[in-house]
């Protein structure tokens, strides 16, 4: 830990401030609030109530108003601090609210109501978790079956993914042929054409095959990513062609020089090319919205949708199962980290 510190805290000016030392430290913590910032800002707002998440300024912590029981009232009535017209404050409780006037009484002398301005009082609140936001969902809302929807689709798409652009990364990078360059070409172009361009017939082609209303229907048309041919290609270009020849010399077929050698060697570009896959098909919502009608189908991503009416959108539930569909992702990302640094870094070498 001191080793840390010691690195956390040396300076280039020694024991005084270079300028340097200010620009990268102020470079950091910016970069930490941009990237942590709206984390922390979403897993405080899921536990905030309805009336929190409406409240301006927004807060980050879920705050709720103190309430007491005040004799001759049936319900908990909510404290104010209220400034008296004499300048001293002091805690209210408020009984019941008139235009911009609010009458108040003292709990410890209950008989006696005052007149408050709304605008002289302020309320007395403390931190309070609306843990309500995440067991109603389990209740109403069929989060384990949406669960086992995207898990499903995840998992096999991810799978799907590796081996169908890593046999197209094999063939590209280890096999001369007449057109190689022109169709990587062509591949890595695809990466400027959207979604929403081919959205159309891609919805046709898939109601023509009949995997409308189906989880096959989300998986297949997203298994060839350009960007993971191109990835997995780069890094095999770093295989040496030698060991390759070697293999065939020793009668391997090529499937077994693709299965035994070329993928191995390539695990730590798999392992980038498995994180991205997982990411873009956990949340992915577009796609799986226009192929899935039936409400047993829907992934976890459509299926918090069903919270989003038309008059009404209940943000406390969809924040908090945010929160929760975050968690397979994150997980997966802690899991195989250590591979991205060498993966991505590797695909610029040859």
């Amino acid at each position: 830990m001191s080793s840390v510190m010691t690195f956390l805290t040396r300076r280039r000016g020694g024991r005084g401030w270079h300028w340097t030392d200010i620009v990268s430290w102020l470079w950091l913590l910016g970069g930490v609030v941009i990237m942590f910032g709206p984390a922390v800002w979403l897993v405080g707002s899921s536990f905030k109530t309805p009336a929190q998440l409406a409240e301006f300024p927004p807060t980050i912590m879920p705050y709720v108003s103190q309430q007491a029981r005040v004799e001759g009232y049936d319900k908990p009535l909510a404290l104010y601090r209220v400034k008296l017209p004499d300048g001293s404050t002091k805690v209210l409780a408020e009984v019941r609210r008139i235009g911009i006037m609010a009458q108040m009484v003292d709990p410890q002398a209950p008989n006696d109501i005052v007149k408050v301005n709304i605008a002289d009082r302020q309320p007395v609140r403390e931190i309070g978790f609306a843990t309500e936001n995440y067991t109603e969902p389990f209740v109403h809302f069929d989060f384990l079956r949406y669960l086992r929807n995207s898990v499903f689709v995840t998992a096999m798409a991810t799978l799907i993914t590796l081996l169908t652009n890593s046999m197209a990364a094999f063939a590209l990078s280890k096999y001369k042929f007449r057109g190689r360059d022109l169709t990587m070409l062509v591949i890595v172009g695809t990466l400027m054409v959207p979604l929403s361009v081919i959205l159309v017939p891609l919805y046709s082609v898939v109601g023509a095959v009949g995997l409308l209303d189906s989880l096959w229907g989300v998986i297949l048309p997203t298994v060839a990513t350009p960007t993971g041919v191109f990835l997995l290609r780069q890094y095999m270009l770093t295989i040496p062609d030698e060991l390759l020849d070697a293999a065939r010399m020793d009668n391997a077929s090529e499937w077994q020089i693709y299965w035994r050698i070329v993928l191995p060697l390539a695990a730590p570009a798999l392992a980038v090319l498995a994180i991205f896959s997982v990411v873009w098909r956990w949340n992915d919502f577009l796609w799986p919205l226009v192929v899935l009608s039936r409400k047993e189908l829907y992934t976890l991503q459509v299926g918090l949708n069903t919270y989003a009416g038309q008059l009404n959108v209940q943000w406390h539930y969809i924040l908090a199962m945010t929160v929760v569909t975050m968690i397979p992702v994150v997980l997966v990302f802690v899991f195989l980290q250590r591979y991205i640094t060498s993966g991505i870094a590797g695909t610029g070498l040859k």
